[in-house]
């Protein structure tokens, strides 16, 4: 017999491995432009950066858009709806990146009918194909639990981020084992707010981390897309 969750966990571990190429690695999200403006240099100042951007944007932007579609939220409606929460244009871009490439990934390593209806909402024009709904997609096809999911994401997206940071800054290796470390507590806490959230809250960002993201494709020098 064949055991479901260890089955799930072992694609939720291919699916969100740092190795997946989703072109991640080209990324910095906002963070770039803080490094530039000196307010992000060392361990300690990208730790809070990345505690922040977990409690904002990966909580009441992409974790909450998963949540919505694992409650039967119409995804066509719902990828409309992040497009329009997601303000800076890099960012809106970067998503629908990744996105189409987990897209591909999913439809070639974990096929399934509701992948396959995204994606004929995207090649349709009808939907933009971003990363946290593609994953959610994968996600909950796979059985995988919603708590499960959201920290897996979240994670993940912490794991690439501390990446280019121990690159960009730069970091130490073990800096940034250190990072992801201390990140385990925003995570846990951003998995337990998500459940509570309702639709008045999504998008809710600090202007602060948005205006930064915009900043960005307007800075001299840069190794990021985003």
């Amino acid at each position: 017999m064949q055991n479901t969750r260890t089955d799930y966990q072992l694609a939720l571990q291919q699916l969100t491995d740092s190795a997946l190429p989703t072109g991640a690695f080209a990324h910095s999200l906002g963070f770039e432009t803080y490094i530039d403006r000196e307010l992000v240099a060392d361990e300690a100042s990208f730790g809070r950066w990345l505690g922040a951007f977990v409690a904002q944007q990966l909580t009441y932007s992409e974790g909450l858009a998963i949540r919505f579609h694992y409650e039967g939220v119409d995804l066509a409606e719902l990828d409309q709806i992040l497009s329009g929460t997601l303000l800076a244009r890099e960012v809106r871009e970067a998503s629908c990146k990744m996105g189409g490439r987990l897209l591909e990934i999913g439809r070639e390593v974990f096929p399934s009918p509701e992948l396959d209806t995204y994606r004929t909402l995207v090649s349709g024009g009808r939907a933009a194909g971003h990363q946290p709904l593609a994953f959610a997609v994968v996600a909950r096809s796979l059985g995988v639990p919603l708590g499960e999911a959201l920290a897996a994401y979240f994670f993940a997206t912490v794991t690439s981020l501390t990446q280019n940071a121990v690159r960009a800054i730069p970091l130490g290796q073990n800096a940034g084992q250190r990072v992801l470390r201390n990140a385990h507590d925003a995570v846990a806490a951003a998995v337990e707010v998500v459940p509570h959230l309702s639709w008045d809250d999504f998008g809710v960002v600090s202007p602060g981390l948005e205006i930064s993201q915009m900043r960005h494709e307007r800075q001299r020098a840069r190794m990021f897309m985003s």
